[in-house]
């Protein structure tokens, strides 16, 4: 992926709460969610952002408030310097054509009365792009690139299987021609043999139309596979920020760290050698997350600091950026730092404070 000096998509201190209410017959307390809290991410043209982390740390929220399905409490949302957060309905409408989603469950997406003909020209009649014969042309050519038979023009969603449904969910993203597109676990419904070519028709697309995509995923096999990036996150935060490759090299948190060693390996040496991390302790609740480190409830590292500090995403290596007061440039690897020792603490201080 070639760097460029301009993200197609910037996002800057964003944050998505939900209003819960108080539990108990006569409570009036109003506590707040914060599903995403005060997000700084960056995604480049092109190139493929895979977002991991564990089932509700904020990952769709975070997908769908892009795209303005989800209204953002705060933060803005660049896409080529225009703040989305801040259009109307009206403006916003004329955004959409640039921005689409690949939904999770192919079925539930897909209206259940429309023809497959119906469903993928829908977008083309909504923004006045075609119709009439052209409309027909213009169906048939988005099923040949997703790898559907033209023969199923007329058939409806329920006869088709899960891994075809899909690609009618694809066909239907990209019948607007847009720039980017958030794949909201896009594989996790279908069965493995499928998964794989789904990936495959994904990167094709990228490379044939010069697609951006944001791949949410918990799968981090699938997303080491298609992502140039990785972001993970952790109760409304990213916590680790680096290059595909790297980060499954060397991953620096030890949350990420416990990710990676849950993903099977292939070869049985290597599987029956490794060291698995597993975790103690449940996810904090959202409405009530830990003070300073979110992770430090789990994390084998923290110490007595973990609990007054709420540490930074600082570049640790070269596009390697991690949030966490126990290593720093100097002193990346945690596992050889000192006991009690927090050399990323000063950096913290001073990104806080900035």
């Amino acid at each position: 992926m070639n760097e460029i000096a301009q993200p197609l998509i910037s996002i800057k201190d964003l944050k998505v709460h939900f209003p819960v209410a108080g539990r108990g017959l006569f409570s009036r307390s109003k506590q707040v969610l914060r599903a995403v809290d005060g997000v700084d991410l960056s995604i480049h043209s092109g190139e493929t952002l895979g977002l991991v982390g564990e089932s509700g740390c904020g990952k769709t929220t975070l997908g769908r408030a892009i795209l303005r399905l989800t209204e953002p409490t705060s933060g803005q949302i660049l896409f080529r310097d225009q703040d989305l957060a801040q259009l109307s309905n009206s403006q916003m409408r004329a955004q959409r054509r640039k921005l689409q989603i690949i939904f999770q469950d192919p079925y539930a997406s897909l209206n259940p009365r429309m023809t497959v003909s119906q469903i993928i020209g829908e977008p083309l009649e909504t923004f006045r792009l075609a119709s009439g014969d052209e409309r027909k042309r213009r169906v048939r050519e988005l099923m040949d690139m997703v790898g559907l038979s033209t023969r199923f023009l007329k058939r409806y969603p329920h006869e088709f299987s899960g891994g075809q449904r899909q690609r009618i969910g694809i066909a239907r993203a990209l019948a607007v021609d847009p720039e980017f597109i958030v794949a909201d676990e896009p594989i996790s419904a279908l069965d493995v043999s499928i998964q794989a070519q789904i990936m495959n028709l994904l990167a094709r697309l990228r490379n044939q139309k010069r697609l951006t995509y944001l791949f949410i995923s918990h799968d981090l096999r699938a997303v080491r596979h298609v992502s140039d990036r990785i972001a993970v996150m952790y109760l409304g935060k990213i916590v680790e920020l680096a290059e595909a490759r790297s980060i499954y090299a060397n991953p620096l948190m030890p949350y990420t760290k416990a990710l990676i060693s849950a993903v099977p390996v292939a070869d049985p040496k290597v599987e029956t050698a490794r060291r698995r991390i597993v975790l103690t302790g449940d996810v904090p609740s959202s409405i009530n997350p830990p003070s300073g480190c979110r992770f430090r409830t789990r994390c084998p590292y923290a110490i007595d600091a973990c609990r007054d500090v709420e540490p930074q995403l600082v570049q640790i290596k070269p596009n390697h950026f991690a949030a966490c007061i126990r290593i720093s440039a100097a002193e990346p690897d945690i596992e050889r730092v000192r006991p009690g020792d927090a050399p990323g603490l000063r950096l913290a201080s001073i990104a806080h404070s900035a």
